[in-house]
């Protein structure tokens, strides 16, 4: 099992990572913002069903990895501070875009939409690159299966945006309207989540393996 306190530094970057700007969160309030908090919801569905192929590829892959190649560990590592790091700048560089300034698109059928959710996580590269880069810094083989570690890890990612998307969808209308209405909000969000993101490269870029 993953430690408590492990569970709980995870438990903020993905909060982190699903309140950053990206497909899944552009897709879902700009349905919602098309078609009503219904279509948002469904397109959530199909962004979460994608999660699980994710988290599935990276636990048994990553057991294998790691298992196998065990130095393999410092490259992760180094792959996952960059990219934090890189997540910061795009939220912290001037002119940053907020997760809020959607778009609006045509009108789509259930099936469509949950579709359409599917792919655009399943092809996300933001979500693939923190799955394979993030989750080896909280497996510990000394703590037990390091494939169940990475499915725990793998369930908390997954409730934590359905999470955030679900408030998200509900709120969309009024919140987009807040948000373009007030420039210190969009930076202030963004300033946030970029700080947020730079503290976690940090400690990932120090974390030693033992």
């Amino acid at each position: 099992m993953v430690p408590l306190h492990d569970l709980g530094w995870f438990a903020l970057a993905t909060l982190a990572m699903a309140l950053t700007p990206g497909p899944n969160m552009l897709y879902c309030v700009s349905r919602t913002l098309s078609q009503g908090r219904g279509a948002g919801l469904v397109s959530l569905a199909g962004v979460l069903a994608a999660f699980v192929v994710h988290i599935l590829a990276a636990a048994f892959g990553l057991t294998a990895l790691l298992l196998a190649v065990p130095f393999a560990f410092g490259a992760i590592k180094a792959v996952g501070a960059a990219y934090l790091a890189w997540l910061a700048w795009q939220a912290l560089k001037p002119g940053g875009s907020g997760p809020f300034q959607a778009r609006q698109l045509p009108v789509h059928s259930t099936g469509t939409l949950l579709r359409m959710g599917f792919l655009t996580n399943l092809l996300n590269p933001k979500v693939a690159l923190f799955t394979l880069s993030f989750f080896p810094q909280f497996l510990h083989p000394e703590h037990g299966s390091v494939l169940l570690q990475a499915l725990q890890l793998g369930a908390v990612q997954i409730a934590a945006s359905a999470a955030v998307n679900t408030l998200v969808i509900f709120g969309a209308a009024s919140i987009t309207g807040l948000l373009s209405r007030s420039a210190g909000w969009m930076r202030a969000q963004r300033y946030v989540m970029g700080s947020v993101l730079a503290f976690l490269a940090l400690r990932v870029a120090l974390i030693e393996r033992k």
